[in-house]
């Protein structure tokens, strides 16, 4: 039986959209033709608790595996957990979502941290949401045409996919993907003169006289860095993934560190052409 399933962390459900649309369509393709098919139920590693388990996985497993791409790298908070996976020669579809900047070395990263837990990477892609930090920065995005994208991308690894488990074709090895060997450093923002902006320490403030306490930043929060007796105050590590701020529906959650601003609007300026996903199979 082979088990088509989604694996993903999604701060504010862009990637997840992306991932699950992908596996959706590779079962919807193949079900027809594939008598032993299965859509698994997917597994979101976004809560604290979910990266606690170790997830092991076999030859029968089909993973569509996906990461938002912070500083042009897969997210450096996710190293250990990812470093607990066993892949046990599942084959996998690494997935990067990035905010119309660049995705840089975060595909190649992601797909060579999964063959090196076991898994088998035969088909890849690198996808755009809106950006974290904006509500203009590839807005509503991944939109309709890039979920078209993301179906016809799963139809064609589909046909790869079946061909490699009737054997009709051999698994060749990691599929080539954009970026650079060594990995590079993480990118960091500057401003106009080329100085480093450090917004690492930044974290999003509450204005008090909007929160209701309803909780659902203590629920989003994928470092469990805002407490139930203390919704809205983030009191631990901040990725920024802006959560928080996107899916409170008093919009009591905001920002208000120049740097961060500032970043946020020359990437507003410097990267409002739209960039289309990149597929690789």
């Amino acid at each position: 039986m082979i088990r088509i399933r989604g694996m993903y962390f999604s701060g504010t459900k862009t990637t997840e959209k992306v991932v699950e649309c992908i596996a959706d369509r590779l079962y919807n393709e193949l079900h027809s033709i594939e008598s032993d098919l299965k859509r698994a139920s997917s597994i979101d590693f976004t809560p604290p608790k979910a990266r606690e388990r170790t997830y092991r996985f076999d030859e029968n497993d089909v993973i569509v595996f996906g990461v938002p791409v912070i500083a042009g790298r897969v997210p450096n908070v996710l190293l250990g957990f990812l470093d607990t996976l066993a892949g046990g020669g599942a084959l996998a579809i690494p997935i990067v979502l990035y905010g119309n900047r660049n995705f840089d070395d975060a595909l190649i990263e992601l797909r060579n941290i999964l063959s090196d837990k076991g898994f088998r990477p035969f088909a890849a892609g690198a996808f755009i949401g809106e950006h974290s930090f904006s509500r203009k920065l590839a807005a509503g995005r991944p939109d309709e045409k890039d979920l078209e994208i993301a179906g016809a991308f799963a139809a064609k690894a589909g046909q790869k996919l079946l061909q490699i488990v009737r054997g009709e074709i051999p698994y060749e090895g990691p599929v080539p993907v954009d970026g650079q060997e060594p990995i590079r450093p993480y990118y960091k923002p500057r401003d106009r003169q080329g100085n480093h902006i450090n917004i690492l320490k930044v974290k999003p403030k509450l204005d008090k006289s909007k929160c209701d306490g309803c909780g659902i930043c203590v629920h989003v929060c994928p470092m469990g860095s805002i407490k139930p007796e203390e919704p809205g105050v983030v009191n631990g590590i901040c990725i920024k993934c802006c959560g928080c701020e996107k899916l409170c529906p008093q919009g009591a959650m905001y920002f208000d560190d120049p740097g961060y601003l500032y970043h946020k609007e020359e990437l507003e300026l410097g990267y409002a052409d739209r960039k289309e996903p990149n597929i690789f199979i």
